[in-house]
């Protein structure tokens, strides 16, 4: 089912935001945000940079990743606050995939703007303080967090592989990342995450056309089929957390479906997690 009809080129960072009972996704490459209650009117914000990914700081108030920086943005009135540089200096690379952490951090990753290989950096931001975690990454994605608060997820798309990570109490990885889910073999892609209340992880798997969940083990569970080539991230909301929202993209696409860039909803026949909030200072 559709959820919102309007075209994304490059459709990312679904959000549900319960305070305010709508769903918050970004269009990368036109630099647009958007925000949609489940019976209501869309709004937007355009940028001066291109922006993927967001966490809920307070009702009026979001993180949000440009391709420069982290920022305070203000939904009340539009105005937004860099809080820290985020590869600034860099302009090979933008920001993708990211997610609050359950100890109020901030996961963002980052990614060159060809694609170039190795460009890209997972970062986290606590407090003040942002932090490289793991460098030498093509195409962050799927960046998500066990319901315990003890593991995190991230992705190399062009590796065809998540990887989990032991956390600290405060957030901090603990270790080295293993090796969770290799879709090497069936040749999928994997894209963004998200973590239902149960353990699964639901994966949004570039160019298949569908979200996979995969248990706490890692083995393939089901997929809920959807009517655009490539499926970019899911995220839970609704009242119960238990419908499936998911952007899309047109990137790469010489003839675009009508539903190529839209953004969906589904029944996930279970409760997702609720999103964490952003600890600014």
């Amino acid at each position: 089912m559709i959820f919102d009809p309007t075209p994304c080129t490059l459709g990312e960072g679904p959000l549900w935001h319960p305070d305010r009972q709508s769903l918050f996704w970004f269009d990368i490459v036109n630099r647009r945000l958007f925000e949609r209650p489940l019976d209501g009117a869309r709004r937007e914000w355009t940028f001066p940079d291109m922006v993927s990914a967001a966490g809920i700081v307070d009702p009026d108030r979001l993180i949000v990743a440009s391709s420069r920086s982290l920022s305070l943005l203000d939904l009340r009135d539009g105005s937004a606050e860099v809080l820290v540089p985020l590869e600034a200096d860099n302009p090979v690379t933008r920001s993708n995939d990211g997610r609050a952490d359950p100890q109020g951090g901030f996961w963002i990753g980052t990614m060159g703007l060809n694609a170039e290989p190795g460009a890209g950096s997972i970062w986290r931001y606590y407090r003040g303080e942002l932090r490289r975690l793991f460098p030498a990454i093509t195409i962050t994605n799927a960046i998500c967090f066990s319901p315990e608060g003890d593991l995190a997820h991230f992705a190399d798309t062009d590796r065809a592989t998540i990887w989990q990570v032991w956390l600290d109490r405060d957030g901090w990885p603990l270790g080295e990342p293993r090796v969770f889910i290799d879709l090497t073999a069936e040749g999928l892609n994997p894209d963004g995450a998200v973590i239902d209340a149960e353990g699964g992880l639901w994966s949004a798997q570039w160019g298949a056309s569908r979200v996979a969940r995969h248990d706490r083990q890692g083995r393939f569970d089901r997929a809920i089929e959807l009517p655009a080539r490539h499926v970019s991230c899911p995220a839970f909301g609704g009242p119960a957390l238990d419908r499936l929202f998911a952007t899309s993209a047109r990137q790469g696409l010489n003839d675009p479906r009508p539903a190529d860039g839209c953004t969906f909803v589904a029944d996930a026949g279970l409760r997702g997690q609720a999103e964490h909030r952003v600890l600014i200072g």
